[in-house]
């Protein structure tokens, strides 16, 4: 063997290792990239679903910027019509992927909300950003938060109608917390609907529902269109709540590693690339306003987007916890306990009828060693621990460490 063949094959392996120590693939991968040399993804052109709204701006971001084929992917977004339409297209694999609800996840894979299938997180997409809204109408009657609606409920008894966007989504929690910590039993004492989020602000135009729970930009559309006021927002309700995933079907994940690999360093460079600075930011609210993302004005994103909030009653704020999709990883980091804490509302409103193993459960969905992979590459700092504290508005505080007795322990419940 000559000398330059002995230093050719010397910088092969040195590049092959490389690539195995920054991808940080599996063993059993690791004998894959050393026999191809190559961590290509399996898929090179991955569907992914979205509904019109602000959230999904890293999955959008990360195919208009080209971030996708910096990583050997082609994203191709597909504009959802609902959530139950994302669930079931993800179940019989029509979309490989999708910017979807963390609880819509989770009651996918316990049978809850629709036909069971394993499924996966894969990360985060952002935090905070969402708002409950409520109608002008009980607005002018004096319900304009909480304490306020319950007097109202309370003196003018009729049924109240408020709106979620599925029955085990982030927005149907948030409110039916937000309620009972106010004393509404939502079960008992409102009729919580679904509605789709483009279509919160036609219905309640239209007198349908008294309020409603949904991700930006319809509350501040709400507002613009003077038929709504936001009682409060989401990061009011729990600082740093997790929000949206990006999420697919266990069997994606098992049979397409590269690609998801490939897909979330894209997506998280792009949350990166819209939270770096306000040109970004203002770049992102134009785009996504077009027909073909949100279909509505910039002006409904880029105000909410940049921590600049108004409740449509006089009152104006800046607000430190807007929504954010990297925040030096802490958005995306798909933390045990956030998914354990959607199941806990679940079994407390009665959708699920007995307590799952809920760190079992979200051991299964959330594919923390799949994102440490990511996170390793991109030089993204990690957490110590897979789970977080936090308190929520009523004070009570959720660290994931006794869920069984989190959930029994709310005064009102189904």
């Amino acid at each position: 063997m000559t000398d330059l063949l002995k230093t050719s094959l010397r910088r092969r392996t040195v590049l092959q290792a490389a690539t195995v120590a920054a991808v940080g693939l599996t063993p059993a991968l690791r004998a894959a990239v050393y026999a191809q040399g190559s961590d290509k993804p399996e898929k090179e052109e991955v569907k992914i679903g979205f509904i019109p709204l602000t959230d999904c701006a890293s999955v959008v971001m990360a195919s208009v910027l080209g971030f996708d084929k910096k990583y050997g992917v082609k994203i191709v977004p597909s504009k959802e019509a609902s959530w139950a339409g994302v669930r079931d297209k993800l179940v019989n694999g029509e979309l490989d992927m999708s910017h979807v609800l963390y609880g819509l996840v989770y009651g996918v894979h316990v049978g809850v909300g629709g036909p069971k299938k394993d499924m996966a997180v894969l990360m985060g997409l952002n935090r905070n950003g969402q708002a409950i809204t409520l109608s002008k109408a009980l607005a002018d009657k004096g319900a304009v938060d909480g304490p306020s609606l319950a007097k109202l409920m309370a003196k003018e008894k009729r049924e109240y109608t408020f709106a979620g966007t599925f029955p085990t989504s982030t927005h149907t929690m948030w409110l039916n917390y937000w309620m009972a910590a106010s004393g509404i039993n939502p079960v008992t004492d409102a009729k919580v609907i679904v509605v789709p989020p483009p279509q919160m602000v036609a219905n309640m135009r239209v007198g349908n529902m008294d309020g409603f729970c949904v991700g930006e930009p319809w509350n501040q559309r709400a507002i613009i269109d003077k038929i709504g006021v936001t009682a409060i927002t989401t990061q009011d309700i729990w600082k740093d709540h997790p929000e949206k995933v990006l999420g697919t079907t266990a069997d994606f994940v098992k049979k397409h590693p590269n690609t998801c690999r490939a897909v979330m360093m894209a997506v998280m460079e792009a949350g990166k690339w819209i939270d770096a600075n306000l040109q970004n930011k203002a770049r992102m609210a134009d785009v996504v306003a077009e027909k073909s993302y949100i279909n509505t004005s910039a002006d409904a994103i880029n105000q909410r987007i940049l921590g600049r909030y108004e409740n449509g009653m006089g009152k104006t704020w800046d607000d430190p916890n807007h929504m954010k999709f990297f925040d030096d990883g802490a958005v995306n980091f798909p933390y045990l306990s956030d998914g354990m804490w959607f199941l806990t509302q679940h079994k407390r409103w009665g959708l699920l009828k007995e307590h799952p193993d809920y760190l079992a459960v979200a051991k299964q969905i959330n594919q923390i060693d799949l994102y440490k992979d990511v996170a390793g590459a991109m030089k993204v700092s990690l957490p110590k621990d897979p789970m977080r504290s936090s308190k929520l508005l009523d004070g009570v505080v959720w660290d994931g460490k006794d869920p069984k007795k989190y959930a029994d322990g709310f005064k009102l419940h189904a």
